[in-house]
């Protein structure tokens, strides 16, 4: 490169959180990539080394120390003279204190450490537990070209971005962790448009990819030029190596050749969130596939579905799990599901552990009345059958209930609520209707699932239930869904007023009666099993609220 040139490659990968050998192989195969492209620098996202998002890992010493010696060995291995690289890793100071930091690297040589200086501690973040605050950073030095290096959160303020600016700095490179919810890129484009209004410099925003636990990260990375412009753009919900062109002219830098994805409506990105998220969570943490109850109804087809796109049609195993209850109707439609998934379907009636249970129960039931209890037999005895499935051939339960369902407890503690991911538990029911419907007119590429309808379409139109009694509807115990929903998002997106939400048009009575049921199946929450973010306000990491608790909004 020259002073006024250079080529630029932004690295966005899937890290898996403790691998530090892996995460080093994956830049190890980015930058020899970069070289045979004639790149100058690689861009990675922050704590690519790490993994992000590491949580208490930070403070384990043995863990920052793999990771510093581990960022020395990737160090000396630029002596190759090929291109130099920006390294996101913990890293512990001469202070004692251990950053969240980005090294620039070139030249056999660790040239420049910087830290984080704004430490998020909102929503999924809380960095504040595990690292220090760094001091405002200066810009480093890369091959005659003086670049700003400010990690994620320090550009969703001003200070960082305006110190370097103020300190010489000609562009800005961003590495980022920034998980997935609804209208993510969309935010952090206006984001980055504030800061380069600001200071007046083009900003490169890498993002990383990839499924950790609950979080997704969707890359979706890009760049803008001074005059706010789009530089280039590269994909959401995929591993790609971005090259780009950089030109001097005047006093900015230009980029005069980079690629330009197209990147997916929400409908789309909603979709492959929850399929990326479960992919990596069986993937990453060593399972041979799932299995699942597929009753008949939405919601475990829409798990079918996206089980057999993230992972393969061979790798997901359907259960039909049927009972007295249990209509013709529901067989024929889970039956037909996963033909048309192509997955491997067994039926495995509940008779007779049922019954075994009512039998063993009966002398201490003698002279109560039949309600809820003999329904949630049926679910657990599911739920039981489901786990030694799992326990026997490995693979992991997936759990198959909404946010709306998890948000007022309609759900059986140690029944269907057993397992160990969830791919659809930030999606309200109205959304999961909406998905499947999407899912049958769409197969965008990077699914492994068939193209055509997957989810039969009397599955989608059918009254909703649980066919645990005669007869019994969701709406037996819930109001419509759409009601429902609409109500939920206003208490739990958005904290609003039982006045607020009223004026909505919902009445009072039935605003107390859905806050009542969100209180009281906190306990239930607690005990689920994690699942995909998508909206702006997931139960966990998101919204806290105590099991006890006694409050009710009656203003």
């Amino acid at each position: 490169m020259t002073s006024d040139r250079f080529r630029l490659a932004v690295a966005q990968l899937n890290p898996t959180v403790g691998d530090v050998t892996g995460n080093a192989d994956l830049v190890r195969k980015a930058r020899v990539e970069a070289a045979e492209k004639g790149a100058d620098l690689v861009l990675t996202s922050e704590l690519i080394l790490a993994g992000y998002v590491p949580e208490d890992l930070v403070l384990k010493r043995a863990f920052v120390r793999r990771c510093m010696e581990v960022a020395e060995t990737l160090a000396k291995e630029t002596a190759d003279g090929g291109p130099g690289l920006v390294l996101g890793t913990p890293w512990r100071g001469d202070d004692g204190k251990v950053y969240n930091a980005v090294l620039l690297i070139d030249q056999g040589e660790i040239k420049a450490v910087r830290y984080k200086y704004d430490l998020p501690n909102y929503s999924v973040f809380d960095e504040k537990r595990v690292f220090a605050t760094g001091p405002l950073p200066g810009p480093v030095d890369f091959r005659g070209v003086r670049i700003g290096l400010p990690i994620c959160e320090d550009i969703w303020n001003d200070e960082v971005c305006e110190c370097l600016e103020e300190t010489g700095a000609e562009l800005l490179l961003v590495p980022n962790g920034s998980p997935y919810w609804q209208n993510r890129a969309e935010e952090r484009l206006q984001v980055v448009v504030s800061r380069v209004v600001e200071t007046g410099l083009p900003l490169i925003y890498c993002n990383q990819l990839g499924g950790q636990d609950e979080l997704v990260f969707d890359g979706g990375s890009f760049a803008l030029h001074a005059d706010r412009s789009l530089a280039f753009q590269m994909p959401q919900f995929e591993a790609a190596l971005g090259i780009s062109d950089w030109k001097r002219e005047g006093d900015t830098w230009i980029c005069e050749k980079g690629e330009f994805a197209t990147l997916p409506d929400l409908d789309e990105a909603n979709w492959k969130a929850c399929v990326l998220g479960l992919r990596d969570y069986v993937e990453k943490n060593g399972f041979p596939g799932v299995v699942l109850g597929l009753s008949g109804g939405i919601d475990s087809a829409i798990c079918a579905a996206m089980a057999v796109d993230a992972l393969g049609a061979d790798k997901v195993h359907a259960i039909m799990l049927p009972y007295r209850y249990t209509s013709e109707e529901s067989i024929k439609d889970a039956a037909a599901c996963a033909s048309r998934l192509g997955i491997r379907y067994d039926t495995i009636p509940i008779s007779e552990p049922v019954e075994g249970f009512m039998s063993a129960l009966r002398g201490i039931f003698k002279g109560t009345k039949e309600d809820t209890t003999e329904e949630n037999l049926q679910s657990r005895s599911r739920g039981v059958i489901l786990m030694a499935v799992s326990n026997k051939f490995g693979r992991m339960v997936l759990t198959t209930g909404n946010k709306s369902e998890m948000s007022v407890g309609y759900a059986t503690l140690y029944g269907d609520m057993n397992g160990g991911f969830n791919p659809v538990k930030d999606l309200y029911k109205t959304q999961v209707y909406h998905l499947s419907a999407w899912r049958n007119a769409n197969r965008p590429d990077g699914l492994l699932g068939p193209a055509g309808e997957v989810i039969p379409s009397n599955i989608i139109i059918k009254v909703p239930t649980a066919e645990l009694r005669e007869n019994q509807t969701d709406q037996d115990s819930l109001p419509p869904y759409d009601v429902l929903d609409d109500i939920l998002t206003c208490l739990v997106e958005h904290e609003m007023s039982v006045s607020e939400i009223e004026e909505r048009g919902h009445s009072r009575d039935l605003i107390h009666r859905v806050e009542h049921l969100l209180y009281v199946a906190e306990y239930k929450r607690r005990q689920a099993p994690p699942g995909v973010k998508i909206t702006a306000r997931n139960f966990g990491k998101d919204r806290r609220y105590p099991i006890t608790n006694r409050f009710r909004d009656r203003s």
